[in-house]
């Protein structure tokens, strides 16, 4: 699976043309994905469906996710409408990431339903159903799940390509989810452990063989979150590091795309870095001899 890369551009209000232009130069400079968080709650934040629609409308080839999409306010059958909209008019240029929830004080002031952890669960997997259903536009669809209900909606139109579900999961529930029904997992290091990660990719991979699916056929992508400058840390160093530590999760670790959120003001020098020091590098040191 050929490796992906990205930026992950905080959505900040006060910054909005900053970001703006962080996700141009990554269009003009090669990179893969764009991915923004999903807080509706957070008020200094813009809403990120409108915001990635912009990005979408000023751009040419860089593929756009929310990172992730906060579905207990999100209703699956307008996302899936929201998504499949996008990527018509996008060029085929989008993937829906989805979360199973988080933050539910912020969730439940804005109305949404404060859910457990295994309600949680039960309801994005009573989602991924029904988006599957609504990007093949179906006619007729009736739902009556524990979280959501469809009574005879017709679905459509469908989305340019196969959009990819993938999930930002740690649970070892989850884990099962994203083998058996998703099409990537994107968990954020280190929030995730490294010495975690491993195990955690061994039961998505059983439980993909278990639904008869081809494991390899799942994308693995890592948020990263560091600065390419001067520093010993993880993450925290010259390029040449930034280069052997991503080399290391793909290799042994097994992710097939990276997204970068940059501990820096300067983040459009960051992004260049990232595209014209880090990136071909890695992909060299990947690419099949």
């Amino acid at each position: 699976m050929e490796p992906l890369f990205g930026v992950f551009p905080v959505p900040d209000a006060e910054r909005q043309d900053a970001v703006v232009e962080q996700v141009l130069l990554a269009d003009r400079l090669g990179l893969d994905l764009v991915g923004v968080q999903d807080h509706p709650y957070q008020r200094r934040h813009l809403d990120a469906w409108t915001l990635l629609s912009y990005l979408a409308g000023r751009t040419e080839r860089v593929r756009f996710f929310p990172d992730v999409a906060n579905l207990p306010l999100r209703h699956p059958a307008l996302l899936a409408k929201s998504a499949a909209t996008l990527d018509r008019l996008s060029g085929g240029r989008v993937e829906l990431g989805l979360g199973a929830g988080a933050f539910w004080e912020g969730i439940g002031a804005w109305g949404g339903p404060v859910r457990s952890g295994p309600e949680s669960v039960d309801a994005l997997i009573e989602a991924i159903g029904i988006i599957r259903r609504v990007w093949a536009a179906e006619r007729g669809i009736s739902v009556d799940g524990e979280h959501y209900r469809m009574h005879g909606a017709h679905a459509g139109p469908p989305p340019a390509h196969d959009i990819g579900i993938w999930l930002g999961a740690y649970g070892p529930r989850m884990m099962r989810v994203v083998g058996r029904l998703a099409d990537g997992w994107i968990p954020s290091l280190p929030r995730l452990p490294l010495a975690e990660v491993l195990p955690k990719q061994d039961a998505i991979d059983e439980a993909a063989r278990k639904a008869g699916r081809d494991p390899a056929a799942i994308r693995r992508v890592a948020n990263l979150n560091g600065v390419i400058g001067d520093g010993t840390d993880w993450l925290r160093g010259p390029a040449d590091h930034w280069v052997e530590e991503l080399v290391k999760l793909a290799r042994d670790l097994r992710f097939t795309g990276f997204v970068a959120w940059f501990d820096d003001e300067d983040q459009l020098g960051q992004t260049e870095r990232f595209a014209t020091e880090v990136v071909p590098a890695v992909r060299e040191a990947l690419a099949p001899r």
